[in-house]
């Protein structure tokens, strides 16, 4: 195993934090709404995560809805909300971002939010990838205080984002982490891990976990078909935590 390789999942549920955590993960990214890029879990979800582990740290995405980064008022109180109530449950850490209709890092609200997270970890997640300029949003969140970077390089994922992930990892000098997400894999973490110099990784190493009912009508979907069968979810699995981690 690769000791100096530091991976974080992103986990969808509480089971997947627990096999976050029994394939040797260092911490995962608890969210809901995958489909949507992830948004913030439910209280019921972040106390079972805490309750079902034992020593992976567990941030929380604090996103109130997908879709874009530019928040409304009424948003960026629920994300306060959400940021508080993380606090009372004991997580690690909060994972969130924000940008202003140009494109551009929200500064002031960024100071806002990572106040408010004290004495959280912070990254600053996938807002980073379409923001308008990634140099000046590099050093506007060290500024901030955040302690690392969710990035796929502003590319569609994490592979075709090594050149800017390279530079980001070398233009950080160790001020921030720069942590590679998206379509990070067992096959290529070790490539992405050479050619950019990250040492902080983040997947989702999912299975699919087939329903257990008996009875089925699979002729009315809860939600959007082309999202699949309801008689399948995805759930992170051990081992493909496990074969990241070699």
């Amino acid at each position: 195993m690769n000791q100096k390789r530091i991976l974080e999942i992103c986990a969808n549920s509480a089971a997947s934090c627990v096999e976050a955590e029994a394939g040797g993960a260092a911490r995962v990214e608890l969210c809901a709404g995958i489909p949507e890029g992830g948004t913030t879990p439910s209280y019921g979800e972040i106390r079972m995560a805490k309750e079902l582990t034992s020593h992976i740290d567990i941030n929380v995405i604090i996103r109130p809805r997908g879709g874009d980064f530019l928040y409304t008022p009424a948003e960026i109180q629920s994300m306060l909300y959400d940021i508080e109530l993380a606090k009372q449950l004991g997580v690690h850490g909060v994972v969130f971002g924000c940008l202003t209709k140009e494109g551009d890092v929200d500064v002031p609200l960024l100071n806002k939010l990572v106040a408010a997270s004290k004495p959280l970890s912070v990254t600053f997640h996938r807002a980073f990838d379409v923001c308008r300029d990634p140099f000046e949003a590099l050093e506007q969140i060290i500024a901030a205080g955040c302690d690392r970077i969710l990035t796929s390089g502003q590319q569609q994922d994490a592979v075709k984002g090594i050149p800017l992930l390279a530079e980001l990892v070398q233009r950080a000098a160790e001020r921030i982490i720069i942590m590679p997400g998206c379509g990070v894999r067992e096959n290529n973490i070790a490539q992405i891990e050479q050619e950019t110099g990250a040492k902080e990784f983040h997947t989702s190493a999912r299975s699919t976990v087939f329903s257990q009912m008996v009875y089925r009508n699979e002729n009315v979907p809860m939600g959007s078909a082309a999202l699949g069968s309801e008689f399948e979810t995805q759930q992170t699995d051990r081992k493909k935590v496990s074969a990241c981690l070699m």
